[in-house]
């Protein structure tokens, strides 16, 4: 399966003097599927258990290849736009920022960036990108994203700044990637096509079904499981999805974490949880509204961010309960909710939110080791939460 996989990646494994970095824990199936890869061409593999370190590991090791899970990307960006501190320096950051994304997009396009466009990107990387990959050891290349969805804006930024960002998907059950963006040929947003002896695609509710070679037998001693996951010899994978006329896949978000609410629409989280997260001092966002009569959405605070921010908002210092119920980190946290609002129609959009005194993590069992959040878990730990925003609406009566 790797050496398949190779094929349509050997540009990443190529240079004398590549080596790669895992985020991920080593168990994990994208993890051993690129560790793999290292081996069968022989480049040096590094791993980091703690994402806490991930900008000084980078700086360490000098990876060519970084393979994380956008969570990590998610808090790079931060960090990078937090050191800016405030004023001129974080108003460059931020319009080297829009210049990055728009370069990139213009990339996918045939006429590609203009004059104008070309003339802006080469200043913004003398006076902020080229900075900024410094920061990430200066070797960096190829960067693959997986476990969860990157989002547009993201992965537009990082090959903006001149970094090569493939996202990909996979499942344990497909033994890792089934689809992956291809080298000089990544569309952001998307997973990419499928790799060779992989087949995609997409049924009537949405769902991605797969077939192939990496695609596993069934379940170890559960034939009922196993019967519902497979069907015609087809893999329902769980996930929603839809593929463009060229094969490439979009990851919409997971079947059974569609949200119905009380007058019938379909909320997908991600579109949602997605926009909030990139916001310098939001950790974690679990949306909620499951037969009820609105969207809501739990908020957690990035406690390594929070000292910063509040800085570079001349506010004093304060724990992450006592931000939790700070007035102006709440407008703040309001305007972002109003961007992500904008993004989805009025009947999808978050009418009330809560910010916890705690964050979730690995070890209160709230995250996966992809750093994922375990929806269950929240919603049975936070179900006073999730039920007291919605005891004074009549509706829920």
């Amino acid at each position: 399966l790797a050496e398949e996989g190779l094929k349509k990646l050997e540009v990443i494994f190529e240079k004398p003097g590549y080596s790669t970095l895992l985020f991920i824990p080593l168990a994990h199936v994208f993890a051993r599927f690129v560790e793999v890869l290292a081996l069968i061409k022989g480049i040096p593999m590094g791993h980091t258990p703690d994402t806490k370190e991930a900008v000084g590991d980078m700086a360490t090791f000098q990876p060519t290849l970084l393979l994380s899970v956008p969570r990590i990307w998610e808090k790079v960006y931060t960090a990078a736009e937090l050191k800016q501190g405030k004023g001129l320096k974080r108003n460059l950051f931020r319009w080297a920022a829009r210049v990055g994304i728009s370069y990139s997009r213009a990339l996918q396009t045939p006429e590609g960036p203009g004059a104008g466009l070309k003339a802006q990107h080469k200043l913004a990387d003398k006076l902020v990108f080229s900075k900024l990959r410094a920061l990430l050891g200066g070797r960096l290349e190829w960067t693959i994203s997986g476990g969860a969805p990157l989002g547009e804006r993201l992965g537009n930024f990082y090959q903006g700044i001149g970094l090569n960002m493939l996202e990909g998907y996979g499942l344990t059950e497909t033994t890792a990637p089934t689809n992956v963006n291809l080298p000089r040929k990544a569309r952001m947003g998307t997973v990419g096509p499928p790799l060779p002896g992989t087949e995609i695609k997409i049924a009537d509710d949405g769902e991605i079904l797969t077939r192939g070679i990496g695609v596993f037998e069934g379940y170890h001693n559960n034939p009922d499981a196993t019967a519902e996951a497979i069907k015609d010899g087809w893999f329902h994978t769980g996930d929603v999805g839809s593929m463009d006329a060229d094969g490439y896949l979009t990851i919409t978000g997971r079947k059974k974490e569609i949200i119905v609410t009380a007058g019938g629409k379909n909320v997908a989280p991600a579109m949602l949880e997605d926009p909030l997260r990139s916001h310098p001092i939001i950790s974690q966002v679990v949306v909620v509204g499951d037969q009820k009569p609105f969207v809501a959405a739990i908020i957690t605070l990035d406690a390594e961010t929070l000292p910063r921010w509040l800085e570079t908002h001349d506010l004093p210092e304060m724990s992450v309960a006592d931000a939790a119920r700070n007035d102006t980190v709440r407008e703040h946290i309001q305007m972002a909710i109003d961007r992500a609002n904008r993004k989805v129609s009025r009947a999808e959009s978050i009418r009330e939110f809560r910010i916890l005194d705690d964050d979730f993590t690995l070890d209160n069992n709230m995250l996966t080791p992809s750093m994922k959040v375990k929806r269950h878990v929240v919603h049975k730990e936070y179900a006073n939460v999730i039920e007291e925003i919605y005891a004074g609406d009549p509706r829920t009566s």
